[in-house]
């Protein structure tokens, strides 16, 4: 008995160390693991760096004919360029918000503008007094430019607010878009190594014909299998340590729940994943059969699971779906554990799901698996 499992351990020794060859012998394999995921965190987290407020971009269209300044208006204008005209009042308090760049512009040359995206709103007032606004309401930051230059140039005409109000900037670690996404690259880092890392080799050797020569051997179908997830956790041990200390050193992303937590997390959402890319595997006879399933799998999780925005953008109707996605279940627990430092009990539902997918995933793929 004792012989027997000596030679089991034996042949699932060589099966894990099988595939670190194969993995370290891929150049392409070792980018896609450990370069590409840092690249993309830095090219990420400098474009959404902590930076001043985007400035907007203001055409104003002068008056055929300025009306004069209302009597009232010229002793609230510091300057006396300002106060003779109703237009040299209104260009002089868009000029002085530092959050604004103004440019005077004819109505064609401000229309085409704004047609162009140059500027995100075209201002201009009539006769009567009245401000006229033209922007794009669909451009967030159209919107964005529309409030501020309205709130400017009601102040500049003698508007005072009724209650007075404090600021209080405050920028917390932890908020920022590269803390939300660094859990996301983590989660489709663990995806891709998942989905792709096991299923690719395993079509590719059914396609060569190895397997087909691995079923005269002793080993059996758990083992080949097992040996898969045993090289394919400790790979993912080095590429999320690679990543995560990456992101840490360059950027302060927090880790404010515990390592065990995050390594509990990574664990079972590398088995869920291992389990998805086993079953695709189980029964593919190309490598391209094999991608279009692969793609079919992980391109909704890419969009719905919220990789790079939040998945509570998508309509109440689907979220129970996108509730259900072993990729969102992998991101909000790592997201509730790095950011907000929520301990295990808390996370029962994401493991939930993580082990829904991974029981059934294994389940049917040891079924269906078959050598050729």
């Amino acid at each position: 008995m004792s012989d027997v499992r000596e030679t089991r351990l034996n042949s699932l020794r060589e099966l894990v160390s099988v595939r670190f060859k194969e993995f370290l012998r891929e150049p392409e394999a070792l980018f896609w693991s450990f370069g590409f995921p840092i690249l993309l965190a830095i090219g990420l987290g400098i474009a959404f760096r902590s930076k001043p407020a985007d400035v907007a971009h203001v055409a104003f269209i002068p008056s055929p004919s300025a009306p004069p300044a209302p009597e009232p208006f010229k002793t609230e204008i510091p300057t006396p360029e300002r106060a003779a005209h109703v237009d040299s009042i209104l260009v002089g308090a868009l000029k002085h918000d530092s959050l604004l760049a103004v440019e005077v512009l004819s109505a064609d040359s401000a229309n085409e503008a704004l047609r162009t995206g140059r500027v995100a709103i075209v201002v201009s007032v009539d006769p009567a007094m009245q401000l006229h606004y033209q922007f794009d309401d669909t451009r967030p930051d159209a919107r964005n430019a529309r409030l501020v230059v309205d709130d400017v140039l009601q102040r500049a005409l003698g508007r005072r607010d009724q209650v007075p109000t404090q600021d209080r900037q405050v920028r917390e670690v932890g908020s920022r878009y590269i803390d939300f996404v660094v859990p996301g690259l983590l989660g489709m880092s663990i995806m891709g190594g998942g989905i792709w890392g096991l299923g690719f080799s395993i079509v590719d050797q059914r396609r060569k014909k190895l397997l087909k020569r691995l079923v005269a051997t002793p080993m059996s179908r758990a083992e080949f299998l097992a040996s898969y997830m045993i090289s394919r956790l400790v790979m993912l041990t080095i590429e999320v340590g690679v990543l995560l200390g990456a992101t840490i050193l360059l950027f302060g992303v927090p880790m404010r729940g515990s390592l065990l937590t995050v390594a509990t997390i990574i664990v079972l959402s590398a088995l869920a994943f291992g389990g998805l890319g086993l079953l695709i595997a189980s029964r593919a006879q190309t490598i391209e059969g094999a991608s279009g399933m692969m793609n079919l799998a992980m391109l909704p999780m890419w969009v719905l699971s919220g990789v790079f925005f939040s998945s509570e953008n998508f309509p109440n109707l689907v979220q129970p779906f996108i509730k259900a996605l072993p990729l969102t279940a992998t991101n909000d627990a790592l997201r509730a554990s790095m950011l907000r430092g929520v301990p295990l009990p808390g996370m029962w539902p994401e493991f939930a799901v993580l082990a829904v997918w991974t029981l059934v995933c294994f389940g049917v793929a040891l079924r269906i698996f078959r050598w050729r």
